[in-house]
């Protein structure tokens, strides 16, 4: 397992809109061998590594 990008509570952007949040909460997913995370800002959705950003 390799380790996560994005630490909990670190401020990233969202790829595809350029929007700013907060990651709440990751988790590794042993079947796809990436992680996913929850931010503050949409708690009901998801996002892969690839789709975030810390620029």
């Amino acid at each position: 397992m390799k380790k996560s990008m994005f630490n909990d509570g670190d401020e990233v952007h969202i790829r595809s809109s350029g929007e700013s949040v907060t990651i709440h909460k990751s988790q590794y997913v042993k079947n796809m061998k990436r992680y996913s995370y929850i931010v503050n800002e949409h708690p009901n959705t998801f996002f892969f590594e690839e789709e975030l950003t810390k620029e």
